[in-house]
């Protein structure tokens, strides 16, 4: 009974923060239609990415979505864009040559491939695919982690962490396993990552939510 109850809960806060992080993209997609200069047509790399978050944008694409294999998606939406999904890892996107789209788009990606060597490996193949690219990622300082719904997640004592992700994997295991393989990157290492981008800070209560490096 008290764990159906603090899993209630946890649902419960999850389907209230839904209505916060729709209208979240929605302003961040508008933002990245405006600052990028899409073009009708124009050929877009979704790295990671699922087809929803391409309904905030008014302008129609051709996008290809990227994902490892195993991973189901939906069938194609109807909707103003042309979808394609393909199979590869965004850290060696190797079936596609050097500038091939004109755009290409992550968004809460680059923290979930791995260690630092894939995070890099991560940025050099956006910036290899296209010269105009928007790569998001969450902020360490916001107080309600994004993934976990959790306040100030990444400054609990790493017991603390392990207590809850014990507790997580019992009901909720794949979920569980996103959560440990998420490593939150400064906005220091993201601006490396692309040091040829601009950095724009994406924020709520004057709290810095996520970082965006992008270059359009």
């Amino acid at each position: 009974m008290k764990n159906a109850l603090r899993y209630a809960r946890f649902e419960a806060f999850r389907r209230l923060l839904g209505p916060f992080s729709a209208e979240t993209r929605k302003a961040r997609m508008a933002q990245l239609e405006t600052l990028i200069g899409l073009k009708p047509g124009m050929r877009v790399l979704d790295l990671g990415g699922q087809p929803h978050i391409w309904n905030f944008v008014e302008t129609p694409l051709h996008i290809v979505i990227l994902n490892l294999p195993g991973i189901a998606m939906p069938a194609p939406p109807q909707s103003i864009h042309n979808f394609e999904y393909v199979e590869g890892d965004a850290c060696d996107v190797n079936q596609y040559k050097d500038g091939e789209f004109e755009f290409v788009f992550s968004n809460s990606v680059i923290e979930h491939v791995g260690d630092e060597e894939k995070q890099r490996a991560f940025a050099r193949e956006v910036r290899r695919l296209a010269s105009r690219y928007w790569v998001q990622t969450p902020s360490i300082w916001f107080p309600i982690e994004a993934h976990t719904g959790m306040p100030f997640w990444f400054v609990m004592p790493e017991a603390v962490r392990a207590a809850f992700i014990r507790n997580w994997e019992k009901k909720l295991p794949a979920w569980t396993d996103m959560v440990k393989g998420t490593t939150v990157i400064s906005r220091r290492d993201m601006e490396a990552f692309f040091p040829d981008a601009e950095l724009l800070t994406e924020r709520k209560f004057g709290l810095p939510k996520s970082y965006i490096l992008y270059r359009g």
